[in-house]
């Protein structure tokens, strides 16, 4: 779950916030897999990863490792931990308090994370609270999609002729900070590839700070839908156009924003892009994306 994906009271778990529990056992505790599932595809997923699916006895995930991954798990030992059917979160302190008590009845966990645990994944706050409640946990770290989302599509993040550097940003803070911990004034400043991830919604706002901040309304700018997964979709326009591309493409989270020249590179390759999942492909300056049969060709490829 990512570090935005909270909601739901914690009372209903029956104790307080962060609380640890304090019936320790007897017996030695079980294990935590803090886990890294990579973009979505299965193909992805480190060998170590894999094999922890496949031997864990319980899997507490969200949506972000993808259908296919989750649907690979044996249902009897998966425990959704993300969204619910009626639009509430787990809250993240339930999470925290469900890896301890499976822990202590000497269960082998997965805690299974789109992308890498530690790039916005609220990884390091469950190390933390796993630490302090005595259990043994080991992190296996995974791709992020914020640089496999721009590679699928042909974007490198990096590029000798047109960014020497790389800034990976939340589009979707905690909402109970007073402030913005984000300087979208300094990374418009830098000259490199910023990559927003969770930042869909809150696209025309950062856009409107980067402007603000003197970026040029012509730097190219991609969105990348669901990287890596079956209906992956891409979208390009520019800082000028980009939120006008989003809206009549009708891009939607899970996504990726990658804002800089390289962002560009794209139309270079794409002609040359061999992914399965490169495709569909949608076009620049607002023209939808997505199509059916776009996503067909995506699919044969």
């Amino acid at each position: 779950m990512t570090e935005d994906e909270a909601g739901t009271s914690a009372d209903e778990a029956g104790t307080s916030a962060d609380e640890i529990p304090t019936d320790v056992p007897d017996e030695a505790p079980g294990k935590v897999y803090l886990v890294g599932s990579g973009p979505g595809d299965p193909e992805l997923l480190t060998v170590r990863a894999k094999r922890l699916l496949e031997t864990a006895d319980v899997v507490l995930h969200d949506k972000l490792p993808g259908p296919e991954i989750i649907e690979s798990i044996p249902e009897e030992k998966r425990e959704d931990v993300g969204k619910r059917a009626d639009g509430e979160w787990t809250p993240q302190e339930y999470t925290n308090r469900r890896l301890v008590e499976l822990a202590r009845e000497g269960r082998t966990v997965v805690r299974l994370k789109g992308g890498d645990p530690f790039v916005f994944g609220r990884g390091g706050e469950e190390l933390e609270h796993l630490a302090a409640a005595g259990v043994p946990v080991e992190v296996v770290p995974g791709i992020t999609s914020a640089i496999a989302g721009a590679g699928v599509a042909g974007i490198p993040v990096t590029h000798r002729d047109h960014a020497s550097s790389v800034s990976f940003v939340t589009g979707h803070e905690d909402p109970t900070k007073e402030d913005s911990a984000v300087d979208w004034e300094a990374l418009a400043a830098t000259g490199g590839t910023i990559v927003v991830l969770m930042g869909v919604g809150k696209l025309p706002e950062y856009v409107a700070e980067l402007r603000s901040a003197g970026m040029a309304p012509e730097t190219p700018v991609a969105l990348v839908e669901r990287a890596t997964w079956p209906d992956m979709r891409v979208a390009t326009g520019t800082l000028e156009t980009i939120v006008s591309v989003r809206d009549e493409a009708g891009i939607e989270p899970p996504a990726i924003t990658v804002i800089g020249e390289v962002a560009a590179s794209r139309d270079r390759v794409i002609d040359a892009l061999e992914n399965a999942n490169a495709a569909p492909v949608g076009n620049d300056n607002a023209t939808p994306v997505g199509t059916e049969t776009e996503r067909e060709r995506g699919a044969q490829r």
